[in-house]
């Protein structure tokens, strides 16, 4: 590393908000051609940091220097021009504009007269070179949470930046894709671009990563290169403590089916096929894990056993119930929790406190209402025993859920599904963008519930951790199951193919890749 420029640096950066030091003097350099990762817990002060790199936040101290000259970001638009692209932990995009319009939103343009042609088709080119399928035409309200964040990698790709920040770019890729993308990133790194990566999967974060800073509560733990350390070793930086990465599953007894799903078919948000003859079942004390390329009718099926998206066609069955069609009301009435794909826009609401958001679900009990009113007092000390069970990091019951970090709000979610009795548990992506710590908490929690005698859906792009909680593994692809497998029998190759669209073959025999790959059930129809 010895001669090459400074490409950014930060130095004496700190931000506050209300009642939290987000950070705290945070000294940071990146080289020319580096991949740099960030890693800490939720929290930490990753994101704050980025913002203010990208221009989203001042910083209340400290300077900034791009090239050895120092800057001073009024707006993004300052940072987009001197070639900082950023895929934020929540995107930023218009739900109501296509993929299109989104990428090239903000660029200023030598013609009065917009190409959307051009721009479509210079689109669809970018994302066949890496392997980042999406249609061009779509509307973002029509795409799946991980078709999402393709749109926003895109995005800085389309404007040419030499320094990339990319947060948890590898969520909604097969391992196979996400060695493409590595390749990518290394050869991009090796033509001069600066990334810095984020990640919480410390196996990706080790095999990338030229060096790693290491964030805990605002403040820089220390800078380091994977040749000096291992993952437990990061994660013991990251958290203070010593993590346990295998859940240590006790054997439970699997009890009678209480979800049963028979050609199950279901239309996505643009009126084509997005479930085709699904059939499958989840007992009692069993997690059933779903994996697959996201796009392909994880969000639909999800939405469908729990009573949010109309079916057109097969059967629904709870405990030998028929509810196929029935409203979520009564799902949840009958005992299903569900944590959702989207945050923001689904789970939770931005601007109630976490306390009213903790009882979403609850309000209606004689525990937290009075005839037509809240018990307030009631509900706080409930929130305050979910913050302080779920490690929480927050000022206080009261602050709105939009001002908490990613990893917090979905602490948020799931405190409040797992603390509500139920049958079924339906979880997507229970643990993206959480630290090692949380991840762990998570992870055990639903192998308790399991052992309880839950039954689980875990839909996960995260191959290791179905691999780790699922007693069984089914495969989406363009919304059809490519088969289920004992967990026993998958490994990370087998998956990896299927979600590509290999068709488990009978008798056991691992799947060739017999037929071209897919990322949407779109693009199957």
């Amino acid at each position: 590393m010895a001669g090459r420029e400074v490409i950014v640096s930060m130095r004496g950066i700190s931000k506050r908000f209300p009642g939290v030091v987000a950070n705290d003097s945070i000294d940071l350099k990146i080289l020319e051609g580096e991949i740099h990762t960030l890693l800490g817990e939720n929290g930490a002060g990753k994101s704050t940091l980025m913002n203010i790199l990208t221009g989203i936040y001042r910083a209340d101290a400290g300077q900034i220097s791009i090239q050895g000259k120092a800057v001073h970001f009024r707006s993004p638009r300052d940072a987009i021009a001197l070639g900082i692209g950023m895929v934020h932990q929540h995107f930023k995009l218009v739900p109501s504009h296509t993929v299109a319009e989104n990428i090239i939103l903000g660029l200023g343009g030598k013609d009065w007269v917009l190409n959307l042609k051009e721009v479509e088709a210079d689109t669809a080119r970018l994302a066949e070179r890496y392997g980042l399928k999406v249609d061009p035409q779509a509307n973002i309200w029509q795409l799946s949470i991980g078709e999402q964040q393709r749109v926003e990698i895109l995005k800085i790709l389309f404007r040419g930046a030499k320094i990339l920040i990319l947060d948890e770019p590898t969520a909604v890729l097969t391992p196979q894709e996400s060695r493409e993308l590595f390749e990518t990133l290394r050869a991009m790194a090796a033509e001069g671009h600066s990334i810095i990566f984020i990640s919480h999967k410390l196996d990706e974060v080790m095999a990338i990563s030229e060096r790693i800073t290491i964030l805990r509560g605002g403040r820089v733990v220390g800078t380091i290169t994977p040749q000096e350390t291992n993952k437990r070793e990061l994660s013991k930086m990251m958290v203070g403590r010593e993590v346990l990465f295998d859940v240590e599953r006790e054997g439970g007894q699997q009890g009678d089916h209480v979800l049963e799903v028979k050609d199950l078919t279901a239309l996505n948000n643009r009126g084509l096929p997005a479930l085709r003859q699904v059939g499958f079942s989840v007992s009692a004390g069993e997690i059933l894990g779903f994996a697959g390329v996201a796009g392909n009718g994880q969000q639909e099926l999800a939405e469908a056993i729990t009573g949010l998206r109309a079916t057109t066609g097969g059967v629904i069955q709870l405990d030998g119930r028929e509810m196929t069609g029935a409203p979520a009301r009564e799902f949840i009435d009958e005992g299903v929790s569900y944590v959702p794909a989207d945050r923001n826009g689904v789970a939770t609401v931005a601007n109630l406190s976490l306390s009213d958001n903790m009882v979403l679900k609850r309000y209606r009990e004689d525990r937290f209402a009075k005839g037509p009113f809240l018990n307030r007092e009631t509900i706080d000390e409930y929130a305050d025993s979910l913050i302080e069970q779920f490690n929480i990091v927050t000022p206080g019951h009261f602050v709105p859920v939009r001002l908490l970090s990613g990893g917090n709000l979905q602490k948020v979610i799931l405190a409040r599904e797992i603390s509500t009795h139920h049958r079924l548990l339906v979880v997507m992506y229970p643990t993206r963008g959480l630290d090692v710590g949380a991840t762990a908490f998570i992870r055990e929690t639903l192998d308790r519930h399991r052992q309880e005698g839950t039954a689980i859906v875990l839909i996960s792009e995260d191959l290791e951790e179905l691999l780790s909680l699922s007693d069984r593994i089914a495969v989406l692809f363009g919304g059809e199951i490519m088969g289920i497998l004992p967990v026993g029998e998958a490994d990370i190759e087998t998956l990896g193919l299927m979600m590509a669209g290999s068709k488990r073959t009978e008798g056991g025999a691992k799947p060739a890749l017999d037929r071209p790959a897919s990322s949407t059930a779109e693009e199957s129809a």
